[in-house]
Formats: structure tokens, sequence, C-alpha cells
């Protein structure tokens, strides 16, 4: 009796279900981590239109975005996170941190492929500074047997790396009793060759090995904007690129398209 994997190829896509075939080719993916300052620009515009095209000039399908404020008075009580999500066509979910004026500020996601479910998780706080967390998101992807997880994260930015590193083992933690492939975007205020980033490293693999610096935003010096993956062999990284607009936030947004190949079994 011959075996399944030596049936002619016609044979075996009729025998296979419809999901396990289209799941065996790669999948390209563009991502995108954006740190939008709540909508105020270096000009000191508050214009989420102009951020919002910023996002859609790479044509995205999953965005990672820092600071981003919902209901709060500084930047006229609007939902930002449903603005956005308006303005670019995208699915959203926001992960709520820090209350702020009447509101609250954290971090949020964008997805051109349904949300199923999403969760946000307090990191850890050292010395009563500003709340952090990171928001995780299991993502649909049409015909793909598993979810794609994305991690939409910002760390806390004082020169005492310890909330960091904190926070890098927690996120390490999470991850690490999943097997669905996971993506980890955010603003780490951290740079390569760190505490922070060599943690990180310890189950993630950056999209870019040297740095690409993202701050200051008028003549970037340091790369603190990260997109990280795993399981390592499920990605292959395609292109990386810090996008060169340097007035509709006070960082730079970092830009990856990404190979998602299936599970070996």
């Amino acid at each position: 009796m011959k075996t399944l994997t030596k049936l002619p190829l016609l044979l075996l896509a009729l025998l296979l279900p419809e999901s396990a075939i289209l799941s065996a080719e790669p999948i390209q993916l563009r991502v995108l981590s954006y740190n939008i300052h709540h909508g105020a620009g270096v000009d000191r515009k508050l214009d989420l239109e102009r951020i919002a095209k910023v996002i859609l000039s790479v044509k995205p399908d999953l965005v990672a975005l820092q600071e981003v404020d919902r209901n709060v008075k500084r930047s006229r009580t609007v939902d930002q996170p449903a603005e956005l999500g308006r303005l670019t066509i995208m699915n959203v979910a926001f992960g709520e941190n820090i209350e702020l004026q009447g509101g609250h500020n954290g971090n949020a996601i964008l997805s051109r492929f349904p949300i199923e479910r999403f969760k946000n998780h307090l990191l850890p706080n050292v010395d009563d500074g500003e709340q952090r967390g990171v928001l995780v998101a299991d993502i649909d992807y049409p015909k793909l047997d598993s979810q794609i997880r994305l991690l939409s994260t910002h760390f806390d930015h004082r020169p005492n790396d310890r909330e960091r590193v904190q926070s890098a083992e927690h996120i390490n933690e999470l991850v690490l009793k999943s097997k669905r492939p996971t993506l980890l975007m955010g603003d780490l205020n951290d740079v390569i060759s760190s505490d922070t980033l060599n943690k990180l490293d310890e189950v993630w693999k950056r999209t870019n090995d040297k740095p690409m610096p993202t701050i200051p935003v008028n003549i970037p010096s340091r790369q603190i904007d990260f997109i990280l993956y795993q399981p390592v062999e499920q990605w292959k990284v395609i292109e990386t690129r810090v996008l060169d607009e340097d007035v509709a936030s006070d960082h730079r947004a970092i830009f990856s398209v990404l190979e998602l190949h299936p599970a070996q079994e």
C-alpha cells in the first residue's frame, strides 16, 4: 500500500482539507510599529488624520501603536483607537494602562484581519513609575491553520533599566506557553545590546541586527522601536526600514515585510 506522501500531487490535493493545502505556502505580512505621541506632532499640531496617512503609506496588515489616548482632555476627548480604526478601515483593539485627564492612555493594535480576542497585561511597576502594559491580540488570518498572536508594548523610559528588564522577562514568560506564530512590536526604550534587548533575545529574533535609529525624530541616532518574532524558524525577514517621516510624531515608525512559514510536523 502506498503511503500518502507518495501519492500524485493531484490526488494528494483531493485528499487533504483545503486549509492544509492553502496554509502550506508561506504567507507574507506587512507590519508596522509606531509610537504616535497621542497624535501630537513635533509641530505641536494634534492630527490623527496625519498619523493615519503615515500608517496607510505602507499598506500594513498589522500595526502596533503606543502612546494612544482614549477620551483624554489633552487630545480633545477623542476615542483615538476607534478613530484610527475608522481612518484606516482596520479592526482595532486597545489596552489601557494609565488613567489620564478623564480617560486612559495605552497601546493599540490595528489589523486588516479579524481580531478574535485580546487582553491587556499590566507589566511590572518599579518605584511607582508610570504603569506600563502589553496588549496581546489573536488575529484570524484567512485559511491559516493557527492564529497569529500580536503583542504591542511600551516599556519604561527612566535611566534605571530594572523595570524594562523585568518587563522583558514577563513578556518572555507570556509567550513561552504559546505555540502560535507571534510578533512583538513596540517602543522598548532601550537599545540593541542593552540588558533589556539581551533578555528578549533569549526568546525572540529582531527583524534587524544592526541599529536602525528611530529617535530623535528629526535626526535619528538611537533605535528604541523594534519588531521581533518567534518561533524563529517560522519567520523570514524580507525587508525592514524606518519610515522617512519626521513631523507627525516624536518617533519614526519601523516597518517590516515578513514571510510566515507553516510549522513543520
